[in-house]
């Protein structure tokens, strides 16, 4: 099967999960109005969706070498689209947050699973053009979300929003089915269970205990307890890991300096990129009285130098090499996320889609070098155990993004007599988001000179058989 069949299958799940997420995004004010709700509290829609994500990926990687594939890439598309159809019925707050789970837990086994095919079915030397062109028709979500969403909205119903995935979802599934092998390992060693629990504990207590301060529906002893929960959790999870012979989300890969990178470096940038699609919206919305369709088309123009960046994004990164990009570009996308602070009602909008534009070229330059740098020195048999890894790292930060600029905006607005959201609550919310991403760099600075080489040199086949034919398909066992 020519390699770009596989690349558009996964693709087609991309394009999904992102057109869901920026859409909603681009409808949130007119969802909180028909669900009777506060703008602000619409946050735990997309955090409950970004959190089920960081619970459920852990064991991605693990079920896919023990069930194949192809066999949970399809399922977790079935899963993901029923509860996009469930979105589009919700009638509560809660209705819509635990469908949203839902679907976070069709995008937990979708996606990484999707990646970990791309990375065993493409050699290292090809894997930066891959993984930069893999997410080129997925950019698309990003391009079409916001200003269908709006006119979707403003037209029709935000319900919509969520019944358009069925389509796609059926398309996703037929695809995986005529086309994709069902890898698996011969040799998978039992679910490490306890840390299954720790990990998930841990996770969803920090994330929504993050996430739900300043929210009058969780009283503050109830916060405290959640945050402290999570916190015992996550500590006994590291020391079961570093003990555990087959550790769910094995913390010894963080002694790889490349994978380091990606993990903690990309942790710190994506907070402040994934406080954007819930912050601009608002911002364009609430701040300055826009429609969702007007708000989504200026918020589109993200994606679109996003994709004109995945062109050149391999040629830049053999040129200049991973650590100067890294470093250099973190801080070069911070000041653009910082620059939208200085946006009011009166600023022209095509200053406004400059902005954007260019801002979208760099943060995606910036993903393709953190998300590719990941694999650079990984082995064959614990490129599993990556993806699923580097995965939650990428979900949980996206989370923490939208905490972050959340809580900014309710530290603002506290004490206020009008409970209403300013234009001015969002200056220091982009300030704060874009200074935390800045703060990548200094983590991007501990990589050694030639870090990422092997991407552009090795010719090494990373979709090939295993030593001793450890992988394999379902029809070879």
């Amino acid at each position: 099967m020519p390699r770009y069949y596989v690349t558009l299958i996964v693709a087609v799940a991309l394009f999904m999960e992102t057109m869901d997420s920026t859409i909603i995004a681009t409808s949130l004010p007119a969802i909180a109005a028909d669900l009777g709700e506060d703008p602000i509290a619409l946050k735990l829609a997309l955090t409950s969706y970004l959190l089920s994500l960081a619970v459920f990926i852990p064991i991605s990687g693990w079920m896919a070498d023990r069930f194949g594939a192809r066999t949970v890439f399809r399922a977790a598309i079935v899963v993901f689209t029923l509860g996009s159809a469930a979105c589009g019925f919700s009638s509560s707050l809660m209705d819509f947050i635990l469908f949203r789970i839902v679907q976070g837990m069709g995008g937990a086994m979708m996606v990484p699973v999707g990646r970990l095919v791309i990375l065993r079915s493409i050699p290292k030397s090809e894997l930066i053009s891959s993984l930069a062109w893999l997410t080129v028709p997925a950019l698309m979500g990003p391009v079409i979300g916001p200003p269908l969403g709006g006119f979707i909205t403003t037209v029709f119903s935000w319900r919509w929003i969520f019944w358009i995935n069925i389509p796609v979802g059926l398309l996703g599934i037929y695809l995986a089915t005529r086309f994709i092998g069902n890898f698996r390992e011969r040799k998978v060693p039992p679910l490490d269970v306890q840390g299954f629990f720790l990990s998930g504990i841990g996770l969803a207590g920090l994330a929504f205990g993050f996430t739900i301060i300043g929210q009058p529906l969780f009283p503050p002893a109830f916060v405290a307890v959640l945050i402290t929960i999570g916190a015992a959790s996550c500590a006994l999870y590291v020391r079961h890991a570093l003990s555990a012979p087959a550790p769910l989300l094995d913390l010894r890969l963080l002694k790889i300096d490349t994978f380091f990178a990606n993990i903690v470096g990309g942790f710190l940038f994506r907070i402040g990129v994934g406080a954007t699609p819930f912050l601009l919206p608002l911002y364009l919305q609430l701040g300055f009285g826009l429609t969702p369709l007007q708000s989504g088309m200026l918020t589109f123009s993200i994606a679109v130098g996003a994709i004109v960046m995945k062109t050149t994004a391999a040629p830049i990164l053999r040129r200049f090499g991973y650590k100067p990009i890294l470093m250099w570009n973190a801080f070069i996308t911070a000041i653009f996320i910082a620059a939208i602070s200085l946006f009011t009602a009166a600023t022209p909008h095509m200053v406004i889609l400059a902005v954007l534009l260019v801002g979208g070229f760099f943060r995606s330059l910036q993903f393709t070098a953190v998300n590719s740098i990941a694999y650079a020195d990984i082995e064959e048999h614990d490129m599993s155990k990556a993806t699923s890894f580097a995965s939650v790292s990428q979900q949980l930060s996206m989370s923490a993004g939208v905490a972050v600029g959340a809580l900014v905006l309710e530290f603002q607005r506290m004490g206020r007599e009008s409970h209403e959201v300013l234009a001015s609550d969002f200056h220091a919310a982009f300030l704060i988001v874009a200074a935390i991403a800045a703060s990548s760099a200094f983590v991007f600075m501990r990589l050694p000179k030639n870090a990422g080489a092997s991407l552009s040199r090795r010719a090494h086949a990373v979709g090939e058989p295993a030593k001793q034919g450890e992988l394999q398909t379902e029809d070879q066992v």
